[in-house]
């Protein structure tokens, strides 16, 4: 059991953060373990299938044996979406005794460095390697993610808004219990309290987070890694576009001018395609290019029209 004391200051100095480096370092535990999460297999298969066996069990070994991980490799966030490169060169300079420290605190099989230069080492090793495997793994589709911890965010801020710590803690996660200004964490391998006197408490939220995760070490500032809501639409494709309900949006002359393009054409082309009169596109046009579903270039005399990005996830395939 570990548990947080906050006082009134901590609960006011409550904050929220996204890490890149700790999602990274989190998916480690579905590397190992594949039946944390059901929902993240077929992204387990596909970076698997890119790494090769001796640089995944490289990456496996930084988890502990009951899935801890090092406090030092999940640096606390100084700022809300702090970059990854700007988080891992805070893990480049943890002190190599902090590497001594943890590595055995997490229960990490292998050898312990066994002097300030070889965990040195072995924190820079780590380092490249989470950088590699950050760019192989979590980058192309951090995005998506992104969206589902900010959603998660959205909701337990509009919680602690309404109902305070207590309405915050109650459906985070089993393991958490809120009780008399002191927040329960059970289930975890280490056992202490922390006092937070005034330094708050982060909250994380976590894709890959299958139970809330404080640091391990007692000396560390107040933070706690939980499970996100909503992971199981994070690897679902997006419904396909009903052009019906694109019409009913747009009005169907506008839903016609966007499927149209696709290519770039200009708008005499398109009054004539359709059939109407070049003042009658104009307006259209302008409504679309106004909402950011159109873009335009000139070509000589001619100004081109063509879908955006946002346009072509609306109109669909034609």
């Amino acid at each position: 059991m570990i548990s947080y004391e906050l006082g009134v200051e901590d609960l006011a100095d409550t904050r929220f953060a996204i890490s890149p480096l700790s999602e990274t370092v989190f998916s480690l535990r579905i590397l190992r373990e594949p039946g944390l999460h059901a929902a993240h297999l077929p992204w387990r298969r596909e970076v698997l299938a890119k790494l090769g066996a001796a640089e995944a069990e490289l990456l496996v070994s930084l988890v502990g044996e009951k899935l801890a991980l090092p406090d030092f490799l999940t640096p606390r966030p100084a700022t809300f979406a702090p970059a990854f490169d700007e988080e891992l060169s805070l893990v480049r300079q943890a002190a190599p005794q902090l590497v001594r420290r943890d590595l055995p605190a997490a229960l990490v099989s292998g050898p312990i460095p066994a002097d300030d230069e070889a965990a040195a080492a072995f924190r820079d090793a780590a380092c490249e390697l989470l950088r590699r495997y950050w760019k192989l793994a979590v980058e192309p589709v951090w995005p998506q993610m992104r969206r589902v911890l900010e959603a998660d965010m959205t909701y337990r801020a509009r919680r602690l808004a309404l109902g305070g710590a207590r309405l915050l803690f109650a459906d985070m996660h089993p393991n958490l219990r809120w009780q008399d200004g002191v927040l329960y964490i059970s289930k975890m391998i280490g056992h202490h309290h922390v006092a937070a006197a005034g330094q708050g408490l982060l909250l994380m939220p976590s894709v890959f987070a299958h139970k809330p995760a404080p640091p391990v070490s007692a000396e560390e500032p107040p933070s706690l890694v939980y499970p996100s809501r909503a992971v199981a639409t994070l690897w679902t494709p997006p419904p396909a576009p009903d052009a019906t309900a694109l019409t009913a949006l747009l009005g169907a002359p506008r839903a016609r001018l966007l499927h149209l393009l696709a290519e770039p054409l200009p708008t005499v082309e398109l009054a004539r395609r359709l059939r109407v009169t070049p003042s009658a596109v104009s307006q259209h046009l302008r409504v679309l290019y106004g909402t950011g579903l159109v873009t335009r270039a000139r070509d000589g005399r001619q100004v081109l029209y063509r879908r955006t990005e946002l346009g072509d996830r609306l109109s669909g395939p034609p």
